[in-house]
């Protein structure tokens, strides 16, 4: 049986799993609107994955006996200065998950909740996956920003990115 603060944790991170596919569908639509549909694309595919990562949890805690929780969603940022910046974002949000994440590996650590920390090993390696993504195109986007013809090949590439 998981603790209410193992089952609070859990329930505030499928919140924050909800509000970034919230924000990256919030990005997607921002480049849909400076017809860069290919940061477009590739902000849908992450919004969807952002989306099961919170099913993900959902489905733990029902798995565990314990309540999933939907809380509240703010709105999301809707304005970006660039490209660069609405990935600067990206990568700084993905940080904020990580640190999440290894937050909720802490308290399943002094709860000794062996069968959460072993579910959460799953996201640990995620998010290094997540931001070394975000990473790439950032580096990308500032390779690029002395050329402007070079965020329009660049966007061509993000739409090669297949859903997951």
């Amino acid at each position: 049986m998981l603790s209410k603060k193992i089952q609070q944790a859990l329930n505030e991170q499928i919140n924050e799993e909800f509000g970034s596919a919230y924000l990256y569908f919030a990005m997607s639509s921002w480049f849909k609107a400076h017809n860069l549909e290919g940061f477009a694309s590739w902000l849908q595919v992450q919004a969807s994955e952002e989306t099961k990562h919170a099913l993900k949890i959902y489905g733990y805690l029902h798995d565990q006996r314990a309540d999933a929780e939907l809380l509240a969603l703010p709105a999301p940022k809707k304005i970006w200065k660039s490209a660069l910046d609405a990935f600067e974002d990206t990568l700084k949000h993905e940080k904020h998950i990580t640190g999440r994440i290894n937050d909720l590996v802490a308290l399943a650590q002094v709860d000794k909740d062996n069968a959460t920390l072993v579910f959460l090993h799953w996201f640990v390696s995620e998010q290094v996956e997540e931001e070394a993504s975000a990473q790439v195109v950032v580096d990308k986007l500032k390779l690029v920003a002395q050329h402007p013809g070079g965020v329009y090949l660049i966007d061509r590439e993000m739409a090669a990115r297949a859903s997951a």
